[in-house]
């Protein structure tokens, strides 16, 4: 492959500054955007935590009180919009500026939280998903097309550690807001994250844009017909056509089809087939704990008797808040493709645990391993494109980050739940239990949904923690997960051929 067809693109791998040195390097204009890139996470969050307990909970409780399918459709919605808008909005941000762009999608996602207060049913949560998407299409490339000009290649490693660590602290306050606020009433959670994201525009104050003189110049330039500039969407068109560009998306696609399955799927799974009273059991006895604090950050059910699946995957966010920088500092040792493909490899041997084991401390311990893969991949990837963005094409590249992530996280939206319920969902096993044991298929029929295994429960009168463990043992429950780890096998294949085919290139362009 000879290395014209990737003309602009720098291909070297710059040697990083140590762990302190890098952090001392990073500028005022960085920790602002890190700021608001916080903000902006802790009202996201809020909502994107809460939404299926939103959706599924009854009008009279102040839910939208619709099933699953329907939240399915909304998700789909918000997913594809959200992970692909960026792809041709990035541009916009290099050419029209950053700090504008940043305003106006601020005021468009503000708009997306009042619509899902003010409008409590179905349409309205879409319409107000919509433009949440769309907000955060638009805001992502301008706060990451800043960071990236806002840093040097020497210290672009520890800068997206600590900017992904920033993320993750939102990812672990929202929820947690959420779940106080929603006990107040449903509303008070979109108007909470409304008044949250408006503390951009204090940050926005304080703003100045890296690099405005050679956006300002360029534009001159391009007015005067001295530099021609193609259609954006034929520009973004043309970079997407590089091999470099788009054999990214192919073999990342897999990872995040992976990665999604965790935070769509895993809840389920915790709460059908995971005894998590061992947990609290293990550390503070078998009364557990009537301390209010500790059953707020532990995400503890209010007996203080067990984890609530949401506080079993908050150790996921907590972890990359606490750890990331560490994780930054350890990977900068290396060459960008192979930590990627060591996150890789570690997030599929978590997924393989969780398929293998239903014991509390092994799903901890998946959790654990997959959140130090995720680590290891999830803030490379956008190193890795602001490196090989040609010169005042960075927001754009950064806007194809999200284009596997949206392959991966539609198909796995639709995909990955259907895995579960073929292979694991109690609702269905109770159900063809209860028809072997002796019940007639019409009145195994007239069960209401969601009320198979407790009447499965009262018909054998077994209780229902051993009937769990008969049922999980009788069923091969983790060939749900097998099938979704062989899917990030594939790509972890692909990273490493592609890694190799990147380091050909490489020495290419070094000779050269």
């Amino acid at each position: 492959m000879s290395t014209n067809s990737h003309s602009g693109n720098d291909l070297r791998e710059v040697k990083q500054l140590g762990m302190w040195a890098s952090i001392t390097s990073l500028g005022y204009i960085f920790w602002l955007v890190g700021g608001m890139e916080l903000v902006e996470r802790i009202a996201y969050y809020g909502v994107k935590a809460s939404a299926g307990l939103y959706a599924k909970s009854p009008v009279s409780e102040g839910g939208l009180g619709i099933d699953l399918h329907d939240y399915g459709i909304i998700i789909a919605v918000w997913a594809m919009l959200q992970t692909f808008i960026p792809v041709f909005t990035g541009g916009i941000s290099d050419r029209v500026g950053y700090k504008e762009t940043i305003f106006v999608s601020t005021i468009i996602k503000i708009m997306g939280y009042l619509t899902m207060a003010i409008f409590p049913d179905f349409w309205g949560f879409l319409a107000g998903a919509m433009l949440l998407a769309a907000g955060t299409g638009v805001f992502k490339p301008g706060i990451q097309g800043t960071l990236v000009l806002s840093t040097k290649r020497e210290n672009t490693s520890m800068a997206w550690g600590i900017f992904y660590q920033v993320v993750n602290i939102g990812g672990f306050l929202g929820p947690l807001v959420a779940v106080h606020m929603r006990q107040l009433s449903w509303d008070n959670v979109f108007y909470a994250c409304a008044a949250i994201i408006s503390f951009n525009f204090l940050f926005l104050l304080a703003y100045k844009e890296p690099g405005k003189d050679e956006r300002l110049a360029r534009a001159a330039k391009i007015k005067s017909g001295e530099i021609q500039q193609e259609a954006l969407w034929k520009d973004a068109l043309h970079e997407l056509k590089k091999p470099i560009v788009l054999y990214y998306m192919l073999v990342f696609a897999g990872f995040w089809f992976l990665y999604n399955s965790l935070f769509d799927v895993l809840p389920i799974h915790i709460a059908e087939w995971v005894d998590t009273s061992i947990i609290v059991t293990s550390l503070f006895g078998p009364e557990g704990t009537s301390n209010g604090i500790l059953q707020f950050w532990l995400g503890l059910n209010n007996d203080g008797t067990k984890v609530m699946p949401e506080g079993m995957l908050n150790l996921n966010a907590g972890m990359i808040m606490t750890t990331c920088f560490l994780v930054a500092a350890f990977t900068a040792k290396y060459r960008i493709t192979t930590a990627m493909l060591v996150g890789c490899i570690l997030s599929i041997a978590a997924i393989m645990l969780v398929g293998a084991f239903n014991a509390a401390w092994m799903i901890v311990l998946a959790i654990v391993m997959f959140s130090f893969g995720e680590m290891m991949i999830s803030p490379k990837k956008n190193e890795f494109m602001g490196n090989i963005a040609p010169e005042g094409k960075k927001a754009m590249y950064l806007g194809f980050v999200m284009l596997p992530q949206g392959i991966g996280w539609t198909l796995e939206g639709y995909f990955a739940p259907k895995l579960y319920q073929i292979y694991a969902s109690k609702e269905i096993i109770s159900r063809n239990e209860l028809v072997s044991r002796g019940m007639s298929q019409t009145d195994v029929d007239a069960i209401p949904q969601g009320e198979a295994f407790m009447r499965l429960v009262d018909f054998t009168g077994m209780e229902a923690q051993p009937l769990t463990h008969m049922l999980y043992e009788a069923n091969n429950i983790g060939m749900a997960w097998y099938i979704i780890a062989a899917i990030g096998i594939i790509s972890a294949v692909g990273i490493f051929i592609y890694g190799k085919w990147l380091l050909t290139m490489q020495r290419q362009q070094a000779a050269a």
